[in-house]
């Protein structure tokens, strides 16, 4: 049996010993996953971290122009997948060295959200930009820093980026930066309608 996987993958063989895999449901478990017939590794696909910065010098907010798919030539903040034997503060900043060559100083978690839909987990932070000696990095088109009146908000490239950013401001606002968190569900039919749904307000 082959399991059918996001963005149409297939997982047929097992990585360890190359042998074909079959969909069970593993004694003490409860849903399927990818068995080897032959060595019996279980191959959990568990949800990916994404951590990133907002990064923030004066009243502007550092973003980058996308030069990879998806959602190529649109704005984002430097994010990306975490990456093993780092904490999320650390992959946060290599993001954001990355994709803009800016350093930051890392400061509190901002903001947390589930993405069921493509199995990732948010993790962003705010920051402060320790100079402006930045640049694009080879996965941004450019990089540049705006005031909130400034923001292109019709080009913000995900759904995520664009509700941290607007939260960012509000609470910036009031001079206080709650962790805010919550689940964005993209919704059924065509074209890119997503529902966001936010946890309940700290006071």
């Amino acid at each position: 049996m082959i399991l059918i996987c996001k963005k149409g993958q297939l997982m047929k063989f097992c990585s360890l010993c190359g042998a074909e895999v079959e969909i069970n449901v593993p004694a003490g478990d409860n849903r399927p996953r990818h068995v080897c017939i032959s060595c019996g590794t279980i191959h959990y696909q568990n949800p990916k971290v994404v951590v990133g910065c907002i990064p923030v010098w004066q009243d502007r907010v550092l973003l980058c122009r996308r030069a990879i798919e998806p959602r190529y030539g649109l704005w984002t903040l430097p994010a990306g997948f975490m990456e093993n034997g780092e904490t999320s503060q650390q992959g946060a900043a290599r993001e954001t060295l990355e994709e803009a060559c800016a350093r930051v100083d890392v400061e509190g978690l901002y903001t947390l959200f589930n993405l069921p839909h493509i199995n990732q987990i948010y993790l962003l932070y705010r920051s402060r930009l320790l100079d402006l000696d930045f640049a694009a990095g080879e996965e941004s088109l450019e990089v540049a820093l705006f005031q909130e009146e400034e923001i292109p908000w019709d080009q913000i490239a995900f759904p995520v980026i664009q509700e941290s950013l607007r939260l960012y401001f509000a609470d910036r606002l009031l001079g206080k930066f709650p962790l805010r968190g919550g689940t964005i569900e993209r919704l059924p039919g065509e074209g890119r309608r997503f529902r966001i749904l936010l946890d309940s307000t700290p006071g």
